[in-house]
């Protein structure tokens, strides 16, 4: 990776690639909100259970190729490799901070 990247987003993707879902969790706010999927997932307790149960279901990795910011927020092009149709894709993870954490992360 060639760019920097917010703190809390790092130790994300750093989590996500360890397939730690505990430590992919501590880099949100108590209230985040994650979307991905068509579906919302709210709280720091369902946003663990939905990377373990991603993590499972798709057996995937994410590879941070480029980020930019949008509309104050975090964009990071991520390459997403898995147990899924059309794999590799390149997907969205777009970032919302707040207080040094993870406020909101819409995957598109």
């Amino acid at each position: 990776m060639s760019f920097e990247l917010p703190r809390p987003v790092a130790a994300y993707f750093a989590a996500e690639s360890r397939n730690d879902a505990q430590a992919v969790a501590e880099c949100f706010t108590h209230s985040a909100v994650v979307r991905d999927e068509g579906r919302t997932i709210e709280g720091v307790d369902a946003i663990t259970q939905w990377n373990r149960t991603a993590k499972e279901k798709y057996q995937h990795t994410v590879q941070p190729i480029k980020a930019f910011n949008r509309d104050g927020r975090t964009v990071v092009i991520g390459k997403v490799s898995g147990n899924f149709p059309n794999s590799p894709l390149n997907l969205e993870h777009i970032f919302e901070l707040e207080g040094g954490k993870i406020a909101l992360l819409e995957i598109r």
